[in-house]
């Protein structure tokens, strides 16, 4: 089984340091929700964000919810031949179960990962669907102990899907950026012993997620 990363991930809740923001305060009414309760999103907290640091890398869970909705909906994911991360830009990471839907609609995504941060997990029948947790990315690569972890970023050696896909082992854990722009930051980079780039524009991650896994497919079972 491989794992998927997506690493520094733009899904938050508001930060403390932005809760008392007008923005924050009307979007959060709009919803009949705490401030603190609901998720960080450049759309709706555009003049809060201005300035707070790695300010490209955050407020973008619409991203996030598109490559979760790559991963899952596909062969590799739905046959339990791949285990999927969210590694949040603030070192939580959430887990998902075997067969876990995730809602097609954003706000009914939107509306599952508040109450995921809320209650921390999320089960049906007694199964852990989702599972969140404080955890940095160097402390979720020590629990799943890959071979080797393959990273995506216009700073790595240029090669294809195609290639990259045939050095891809049962144990190898696949890392690829969770935000909308920028790179990996350097305790990320450390970590990862294989840096690709698969063309000299930068790809929104779900593209990356779509294409390395269907090629990654195609070496098991076609």
């Amino acid at each position: 089984m491989i794992s998927l990363i997506l690493a520094e991930s733009s899904l938050e809740l508001v930060p403390s340091e932005l809760k008392h923001h007008p923005s924050v305060i009307s979007h959060a009414r709009k919803l009949g929700k705490n401030p603190s309760e609901i998720l960080l999103d450049n759309s709706w907290h555009f003049a809060a964000m201005k300035g707070i640091e790695n300010e490209m890398k955050r407020g973008r869970p619409d991203l996030i919810h598109f490559s979760i909705l790559e991963a899952t909906t596909i062969p590799l994911y739905l046959k339990n031949k791949m285990k999927l991360y969210v590694h949040t830009i603030d070192d939580k990471v959430i887990s998902f179960g075997e067969n876990v839907h995730i809602p097609k609609s954003y706000h009914r995504f939107e509306g599952v990962i508040e109450k995921l941060y809320q209650e921390k997990t999320i089960t049906t029948n007694n199964d852990v669907l989702l599972e969140i947790k404080e955890k940095t990315f160097h402390e979720l690569l020590d629990e799943i102990n890959p071979s080797k972890v393959l990273g995506f970023s216009t700073k790595g050696h240029k090669s294809t899907y195609e290639e990259i896909a045939k050095e891809i082992a049962d144990d190898t854990c696949v890392v690829i950026g969770g935000f909308q722009k920028g790179h990996f930051s350097d305790f990320i980079e450390t970590k990862i012993t294989d840096l690709y780039s698969v063309g000299d524009e930068s790809f929104e991650g779900h593209v990356v997620v779509a294409r390395i896994l269907y090629e990654y497919e195609k070496t098991i079972f076609m």
